[in-house]
């Protein structure tokens, strides 16, 4: 009897059931401000894996040693910014009530703020650690507020001051940065002082949703993202800061921002692949 063919990410083929983390797509780019192309990430993410293996020398884990749920894409509109990001939240929240965590892969940046909302009806001290080029804190972009380029200004309607953690930032209006510096807790061009943020959280016990924008990533790395901005981290960096952040209290996650047809090497999605192993393997140990 042959079995319909289902292509998940590597090693995330377990049932719903068993699973302790669950991965799904958000392929969203429709307010993407430079160029389009991130609602192809999750499914270029899934295809290209397997060029990885499973066992990760870093970490010395491998993902068939965990039950991963891989539920695939949403079928967003692409007409409708607030209905996509009712989606999200909705898949979100169906995750969490599950007693599950969910992992979701963008698409562009303002999907993180569909899965902030589900999360923050659960945990009320809901702390935001975001890893990326850009600020994302304008209080609109071209007269939208629902912009890749407002998420974090929209989770911080939501959560307020001193719950927003921000690394690697080097882009942005002097608003933002001048925004940043009265109510969130910004650090430019690097990691710098995530090492204490990290051990302060891990000891209370803080609630944190953790969302990578690949474009943290130097363009050398990863020129495939919409909006590449030079002297970002090296991919080491990058592996040391997910391993910091994931010894504390991650209650949801997501990967976004890879643009893969605007790098045809496939460098990029390769890459893509690798921070979403080393991610889901420091997670699911803890």
């Amino acid at each position: 009897m042959l079995s319909p063919n289902i292509e998940t990410f590597l090693g995330c083929d377990s049932d719903y059931e068993s699973a302790s983390l669950v991965l799904f797509g958000a392929p969203f780019d429709s307010t993407t401000s430079y160029r389009p192309g991130t609602r192809f990430g999750p499914s270029a993410m899934r295809h290209e894996s397997f060029g990885l293996e499973t066992y990760s020398p870093y970490q010395d884990a491998d993902l068939t040693d965990f039950a991963v749920f891989d539920s695939g894409d949403l079928e967003l509109c692409f007409g409708d910014t607030a209905m996509a990001l009712a989606d999200i939240q909705a898949r979100t929240q169906t995750i969490l009530d599950d007693g599950k965590f969910p992992l979701m892969l963008g698409g562009e940046h303002l999907v993180t703020l569909g899965a902030v909302r589900a999360v923050a009806q659960k945990w009320e001290n809901l702390h935001i650690i975001h890893f990326d080029a850009h600020t994302d804190l304008r209080d609109d972009y071209l007269g939208a507020k629902l912009s890749h380029a407002c998420v974090l200004r929209r989770c911080h309607d939501l959560l307020g001051d001193g719950r927003i953690h921000q690394f690697c930032i080097r882009s942005g209006e002097r608003e933002e940065f001048q925004f940043a510096k009265a109510h969130t807790d910004l650090h430019k061009f690097n990691f710098d002082g995530l090492q204490s943020l990290t051990e302060k959280l891990a000891k209370d016990g803080t609630p944190v949703y953790f969302t990578i924008d690949l474009d943290c990533l130097d363009p050398s790395c990863l020129p495939g993202t919409g909006t590449p901005e030079a002297g970002g981290v090296d991919f080491p960096a990058l592996l040391n800061a997910i391993l910091a952040v994931s010894r504390t209290n991650v209650v949801a996650a997501d990967v976004n921002e890879l643009s893969p047809m605007l790098d045809a090497s496939g460098a990029s999605t390769a890459l893509a692949c690798k921070v979403l192993r080393e991610l889901m393997l420091a997670l699911l140990q803890k």
